[in-house]
This record gives structure tokens, C-alpha cells and sequence, in this order.
């Protein structure tokens, strides 16, 4: 696998090396979009140097993503640009790899500083930083996933990651990003919990220039949302039970409508859907201006949801 992994990175680099300097684009707010990350962001990267193989489209993965439709990086740079992410394996920036790390601790796959080497040789090849680019990073599922067991280990392990998180964020805005989306550890629990806590420690840490923009969202808020009140972020009631592929052929016909997870460990094309519409409300990334007449009732509604988020009771959940 690594030896199939790094042959497809040197292609991708190739690749890379032919492409133009990243042009302007007509957006109101960004003019690119590059993606770090995991299965959760990967546009194609393992599917491409593994052959077709991983994640199989036999299997109900969609289009070399790790579920059945565009995940919420795609669905952003469709609003944004007209196009979904590439990988950059296949010429594009979107440098994700399924089963990544924030941490370097994977030795099959280019984990969170090895994709900033590939950006690294992305830019080497002509190509220039977009400071009016959105750089997304998503990370962390990876490191919980394969945290040791013995509680002790385990901790110094997410405390690795986190570190190496924030690490990455720095780096790129000490080679001229300013546009950072981070997306914090996705899996619920104690030591999930403990690695959000140790990444904002973290992130306080950083020395980043007065004009670069950090967004950081939380994916443990999203999930309780998702929960308590799918309706909200235009979701059924969602089914924790069964996956999308365990539903079968039916339910992958029908887009995995109110089911969570597509394999048991990834999202359904529904709720990355609902994360770009959240993210987007959120951070403004589609730069939409709201009408003047509506701000009095956005206000009203940020304090009812503030309101109704203190009063009740959280709930968590794995996406594993």
C-alpha cells in the first residue's frame, strides 16, 4: 500500500508540475479552495493510488469518495466555483488521504505535515500561495481511532496530534495563508473530549499574523444538533442503528436519506450535506450577504438559539 501510495504521489507531483498558477476566480469571498485531511475530506486520493480499488464504487462509495455522494469540501467548491474538489493526486489541491493523521504516526499514508511536503512540492512546481484562498483542514478521527490502549500512552498520544494540528495551522500562515477553516477531533467520548482540550491550548499558542482569518468548528456541536434537532439543519430524524450499506441497495438508491453513517465509520451524503449549509451559516464561505431587512430577525434567532443550546442537555456521539 505505502509503496502503491508514494508511485501515485510522484504521478500526482507530475501532474502538479504542469498546471498553471492558480488564477483568480469571480467569487465574492474566496478565489480557491484547498483541502487537508482524511476519508472524510478525501476527493480521491487513496481511489487513485490504489487503482480504483479503495473506496470501491461496487460498494456504494461515490466517485472515489469515502461515501455516496460529494462530501461538504465538494459541496462548498460546487457553490463556490461550479466544480467539486480535485484530488491532488489527479492535478488538483484537495491533498487529503484517507486513514490520515494530524499526527505523523501513519507510515501507509501521508498524514496532516507530509500533505503540507506534497503542497510544498504543489508550489515548488510554479504554483503560488492564494492568500485570498480557503484552506480547510480536517483531521483528528485518525489519531483517536488509533490511540493506544493503555490510557497513559493514549494520552500523550492525542496530545501529539494536537500539537502537530496546530503546528500545520502555523506553518501555513507563516507561508502567506490566510484563510484557515479547522475542523476540530470528530469522535465523541473521554479522549476525544480531552483532545479538543489539548488542541485549544494549543491553538491559543500560535503566533498568527493579525490578518489571517482562523475558523474552527466543532464537530461535537454538529453532532448534537444532528441529534437533538435535525430538522434545524434541514435533516430527518436520523437512524444511529444501521448503516447506509447495511440498509442495502434500497436505501443507497435513495441517497441514505435519515441514516447517519454510509459504512459505520463515514458520513451519509445527507449529513455532509447539512455540514456545508451549517458551515456556511456559520463562517459566511459562500460570502452571501443577508437582505437588511432580515438582520433584526437573524439577531432575534442567534439569541434564541444561544438560549436553547445553554438549557438542555448535550448529548454525544461517535460517528464510528
Amino acid at each position: 500500500m505505502k509503496a502503491r501510495v508514494l508511485g501515485a504521489i510522484a504521478g500526482g507531483l507530475v501532474l502538479a508540475t504542469a498546471m498553471p498558477a492558480q488564477a483568480e476566480r469571480d467569487t465574492e469571498r474566496f478565489t480557491s479552495l484547498t483541502v487537508f485531511g482524511d476519508s472524510l475530506v478525501d476527493a480521491g486520493n487513496i481511489f487513485t493510488a490504489t487503482g480504483g480499488a479503495i473506496p470501491s464504487a461496487a460498494n456504494g462509495y461515490f466517485n472515489g469518495r469515502f461515501t455516496n455522494g460529494y462530501d461538504y469540501t465538494d459541496l462548498l467548491s460546487i457553490e463556490l466555483f461550479g466544480a467539486p474538489t480535485v484530488a491532488s493526486l489527479q492535478g488538483g489541491t484537495n491533498f487529503a488521504f484517507g486513514a490520515a493523521r494530524a499526527s505523523n504516526t501513519n507510515p501507509q499514508v501521508p498524514d496532516f505535515g507530509e500533505q503540507l511536503g506534497l503542497y510544498a512540492g504543489y508550489l515548488a512546481a510554479g504554483n503560488e500561495v492564494d492568500r485570498n484562498g480557503l484552506y480547510i483542514l480536517n483531521f483528528g478521527g485518525n489519531d483517536l481511532f488509533n490511540a493506544p490502549d493503555d490510557p497513559a500512552d493514549a494520552d500523550i498520544f492525542i496530545r501529539q496530534a494536537a500539537q502537530d494540528y496546530a503546528a500545520g495551522v502555523q506553518a501555513l500562515n507563516d507561508i502567506g495563508v490566510r484563510n484557515v477553516l479547522l475542523t476540530g477531533f470528530p469522535v465523541a467520548g473521554p479522549l476525544g473530549f480531552s483532545a479538543e482540550g489539548y488542541l485549544t491550548q494549543e491553538l491559543a499558542a500560535l503566533s498568527l499574523t493579525a490578518d489571517t482569518t482562523f475558523l474552527r468548528y466543532s464537530y461535537f456541536d454538529f453532532f448534537d444538533r444532528v441529534l437533538t434537532d435535525p430538522g434545524a439543519l434541514g435533516l430527518p430524524t436520523q437512524r444511529l442503528d444501521i448503516t447506509c450499506q447495511a440498509a442495502g441497495p434500497a436505501a443507497i438508491a435513495n441517497g441514505c436519506d435519515g441514516i447517519f453513517s454510509f459504512d459505520g465509520i463515514h458520513f451519509s451524503a445527507p449529513i455532509h450535506e447539512a455540514l456545508a449549509r451549517d458551515i456556511d451559516s456559520q463562517f459566511n464561505v459562500l460570502g452571501s450577504v443577508p437582505e437588511p431587512t432580515t438582520w433584526a430577525m437573524m439577531i432575534l434567532g442567534f439569541f434564541m438559539t444561544g438560549t436553547a443550546i445553554r438549557r438542555r442537555q448535550k448529548i454525544r456521539v461517535s460517528y464510528s
